[in-house]
């Protein structure tokens, strides 16, 4: 008995239509319209959304033909596809881990008190794996990266400049007003502890030990904070990048 199965492998083709910031990660014939994609039988709606270049941790709801549907399911040749961008603040406290790249977005966090791994040797298992772990959000630029399938929390920054990308983080996951500046640790993260001006006083040199009276001390790294003659000028970046556009 012969069967034939060139049914099975033929490819169908279903209309997609992506909103707001998703069309960033489309190529410019494909933003702000509604186009094409052949596809075939077996591939789910997520592979297809993430084929055209949106990782899965960048989009929320689905809807095909006016149905909520789930991104594991498959499409039928002719399905109208659309497909919104995430819109979801954080439960509780924010915990990020950002990639290599990302350094002086990592210290503008820890500035603002969020409590954001980085280090300028992380693989991306590495990366990957701690954001899984411990339910960190995964901040990085490489939407690659973003597409492991394990990766549940994550957000490819679209700003190039630190201070933008700061912003951009804070009105993405809506945390205007969760910034508590100076709390944590520049260097490495760790929360700041307040300490006496006699215990260090050793360390100080010798005009910040006749001008200032209050300190903060890293209880990992040892550093020792201030608000010396930059406190000011911190403050007015602060101001800059966590004010609720």
């Amino acid at each position: 008995m012969i069967y034939d199965v060139s049914n099975q492998h033929r490819l169908r083709k279903a209309h997609f239509t992506f909103f707001a910031e998703l069309n960033d990660f489309l190529p410019h014939y494909r933003k702000n319209t509604t186009f094409s994609l052949e596809f075939e039988p077996h591939q789910t709606l997520k592979h297809l959304i993430e084929s055209l270049g949106v990782p899965h941790t960048e989009f929320g709801r689905v809807v095909v033909n006016g149905q909520l549907t789930d991104s594991s399911s498959r499409l039928q040749g002719g399905d109208l596809v659309t497909v919104y961008p995430a819109d979801s603040p954080l439960d509780g406290e924010p915990y990020f881990i950002l990639d290599n790249h990302l350094g002086q977005l990592a210290t503008y966090l820890r500035m603002l008190g969020f409590d954001s791994l980085y280090r300028n040797d992380y693989q991306d298992a590495e990366l990957a794996m701690v954001s899984i772990e411990e339910g960190r959000v995964l901040l990085t630029r490489d939407r690659r990266l973003l597409m492991r399938k394990a990766i549940r929390r994550g957000y490819c920054i679209h700003q190039t400049d630190p201070r933008l990308q700061t912003a951009e983080v804070l009105r993405r996951f809506k945390l205007f007003g969760q910034v508590k500046p100076f709390q944590r640790c520049l260097r490495c993260n760790s929360p700041l502890q307040v300490v006496s001006k006699q215990d260090i006083i050793e360390r100080l040199e010798p005009l910040t030990k006749i001008y200032y009276d209050e300190f903060r001390l890293c209880p990992s790294c040892n550093q020792i904070y201030w608000k010396g003659s930059h406190y000011g000028h911190m403050l007015d970046l602060i101001a800059g990048m966590a004010t609720q556009p």
